[in-house]
């Protein structure tokens, strides 16, 4: 067994990306530990544990935290990867071999999605109802969404922002997707990306913006768990915040505008904030009529 550090940046390049933290050879076998790969675990580990207290205030089973990441990520990888299918299928049409086999193009709009359902089908099968399910799986979403980024950020996987001279923007030079004209995008009058790219270019760090929101996003929930009355709530408010948080964060980011100014991504944002808004209050003053009518039977 051979064991080989990847390049690591010096002190002044510290704008350099690590996509690769670590490969060796196992009996002649190349393996590779990636930073987008490891920060992902961890931000299912972290949802994981997440989950794990919360069943534990609750009473649950601690076994029923595992079942939901274990089900979670499959439904989520699967449902990130369909959505960015359907999203690019003009491209995936004249290659639809590549649907199976391409390594690219995972979309976290489409994970939550497949992740919820995959979610909502174990709360069935425990017959935990849903809507404890989802309020448990709330915080557990924005801490590992913030842990994700940060895998983003460590491999330069080009969720960068636009080109910025903010005292903090940086170049991602390693990156692993390159960087150069086809990765450093600005957006033009008519909303399109085209390069701009330039020696010394830098852009905004836009995962560590998400990073920073979601763990806000995380620690509000993990404080309003035990004080929000009536099931799903907490996941209501995950959904506008959370919205919130990437509605914002698009305005840096690299994303064509392709609705008055706003990206596709804002779009949703704006989806998610508005069904997360009404249904948090919905839920809210069906519980509060709930309770009435308790205390007037009492």
């Amino acid at each position: 067994m051979r064991l080989v550090w990847s390049n690591m940046p010096d002190y002044y390049e510290y704008t350099r990306m690590i996509p690769v933290l670590l490969e060796f050879d196992l009996f002649g076998v190349p393996i590779r530990i990636y930073s987008y790969g490891l920060m992902m675990a961890l931000g299912f580990l972290s949802a994981g544990y997440v989950i794990w207290l919360d069943c534990k205030r609750r009473g649950i089973d601690a076994e029923y935290a595992s079942t939901i990441i274990f089900w979670a990520a499959l439904g989520g990888i699967a449902g990130s990867r369909i959505y960015h299918v359907i999203d690019n299928w003009r491209i995936y049409a004249d290659d639809p071999g590549s649907i199976v086999w391409s390594s690219a193009g995972f979309v976290w709009y489409g994970g939550l999605i497949g992740g919820l359902t995959a979610v909502y089908l174990v709360s069935r099968y425990y017959k935990v109802p849903f809507g404890v399910t989802a309020d448990m799986c709330g915080p557990a979403l924005a801490i590992g969404q913030a842990i994700g980024r940060l895998g983003c950020q460590l491999s330069g996987d080009g969720d960068w922002g636009l080109p910025s001279t903010l005292p903090w923007a940086m170049a991602y030079r390693n990156a692993i997707v390159g960087w150069n004209s086809d990765t450093v995008l600005k957006v033009d009058e008519s909303g399109r990306l085209v390069s701009a790219f330039f020696p010394g270019v830098r852009v905004h760090p836009a995962p560590i913006y998400e990073t920073l929101l979601y763990l806000g996003v995380f620690w509000i929930l993990w404080r309003m768990r035990t004080k929000l009355k009536g099931p799903g709530r907490v996941l209501c408010l995950y959904f506008l915040l959370a919205g919130a948080a990437r509605f914002a964060v698009e305005f840096v980011r690299v994303n064509p505008r392709v609705f008055y100014g706003l990206s596709e991504a804002q779009l949703i944002a704006i989806a998610m904030m508005v069904i997360g808004g009404l249904a948090f209050f919905y839920l809210g003053a069906q519980t509060h009529e709930l309770g009435a009518k308790a205390r007037a039977r009492a």
